[in-house]
């Protein structure tokens, strides 16, 4: 079991790095709970697909040095990886995008349910992120 959740969060992990939202939300549940670093939870499929969008207006992205970390159940993971981005288009309550490069390493949880990903925990320094673009 813990091979094929590997193999979803592997999946999940190159849709994001090809920018590619359709295959995102194919391994998503209808009832996918997201829980960014920062904001409010959001619910649904609908939801993932909205704040996907945002990120790529506002982010590129590359995620490196990926470790995929499962319960021997298979119902839960845990992730960390390294982000190598640029600020492209100014996010709501953040500074000003224009290009700015950033580094970050980023943790997250994830629940499993039915082959398919139920919840998304998101973690990383805000503060460090903030003074990467801010300065």
């Amino acid at each position: 079991m813990s091979t094929d959740v590997r193999d979803l969060l592997q999946g999940y992990f190159n849709a994001l790095n090809d920018r590619d939202i359709r295959a995102c939300l194919s391994l998503v549940s209808d009832g996918l709970i997201l829980q960014p670093n920062q904001g409010f939870t959001e619910h649904g499929r609908d939801a993932f697909a909205a704040f996907l969008e945002r990120q790529l207006l506002c982010y590129r992205e590359m995620i490196e040095s990926l470790v995929i970390l499962v319960e021997p159940q298979g119902q839960h993971a845990a992730c960390e990886y390294r982000v190598i981005g640029e600020y492209l288009a100014t996010d709501d309550g953040l500074p000003e995008a224009c290009g700015q490069r950033y580094e970050m390493r980023m943790g997250a949880f994830f629940e499993i349910q039915g082959g398919l990903i139920a919840r998304i925990s998101l973690h990383f320094n805000l503060p460090d992120w903030l003074a990467q673009v801010d300065g």
